[in-house]
């Protein structure tokens, strides 16, 4: 097995092994992953934080030995915590990393790293709430992770992520955690709303708020009423997304 992280600051990952292919997800600065297969220039990886599995172009991270990535497996995360900070590199030069990116590694890397930092210790379940309004008005990018880019669950794995908590890449696995509620008034902010299509398939989630509110990402990341039947979006004067479940992770 051979292992490689991200040292650059946002990468996309690949359903397939073309620059053409649909970006199912992204790597940010300091995620590290294993590498399950090689081409002559993609490899197909399995992201460490979440086994979340894709293609990456070969010239777009660089391999570690297999006890610095056990070594980072056992280290709690260190987090970039404002919208954008700069790493300087060993040239002297300056890249820009988003929020949620791991500099653990950085001077592995010989990368220096003096922003403020987030430490992946368990946050309280209010803090969720306040982190998710970090990325209010981020317009959505389907396999996005970051303020200038992000899906529905790239947003709640991320401020899950800047909390502590670990949660999958996608609504549908997502949904398979935490504890189920059997009405929306158990739920309480920072908990998770998913929402199905027409055949039953979960294809959306949100983060509840307080006094029926929630925040989600519709266009960008934004802020929605929510009933027993799903999100009301008062600019359209109905219902957009179907209510299935709330599930309480924290």
């Amino acid at each position: 097995m051979q292992y490689g992280i991200c040292h650059l600051s946002i990468v996309p990952l690949r359903a397939t092994s073309s620059h053409e292919s649909e970006m199912t997800s992204q790597l940010l600065y300091g995620e590290h992953f294993k590498i399950l297969e090689e081409r002559a220039h993609w490899s197909r990886i399995r992201n460490a934080f979440d086994g979340f599995e894709a293609w990456i172009d070969k010239k777009q991270y660089r391999k570690i030995e297999e006890e610095e990535y056990y070594s980072l497996e056992d280290t709690s995360y260190r987090l970039s915590a404002d919208l954008i900070e700069y790493i300087t590199d060993d040239s002297g030069l300056l890249m820009p990393v988003a929020l949620g990116s791991v500099v653990n590694f950085s001077p592995n890397l010989a990368h220096k790293f003096e922003g403020e930092v987030i430490t992946s210790d368990k946050a309280t379940k209010e803090k969720i709430v306040e982190t998710a309004l970090l990325y209010l008005n981020s317009p959505h990018i389907w396999g996005g992770k970051t303020p200038f880019g992000i899906d529905c669950s790239g947003f709640t794995q991320m401020v899950y992520k800047l909390n502590g908590e670990k949660i999958k890449r996608s609504a549908a696995e997502q949904a398979k955690q935490g504890e189920a509620l059997s009405f929306i008034e158990e739920s309480e902010p920072g908990d998770l709303a998913f929402f199905d299509d027409n055949e039953g398939v979960i294809n959306h989630v949100g983060i509840i708020m307080q006094d029926n509110y929630i925040i989600h990402v519709d266009g960008c990341v934004r802020i929605d009423r929510i009933d027993h039947s799903g999100i009301f979006n008062a600019q359209l004067r109905k219902h957009t997304h179907k209510l299935r479940v709330i599930k309480k992770i924290i």
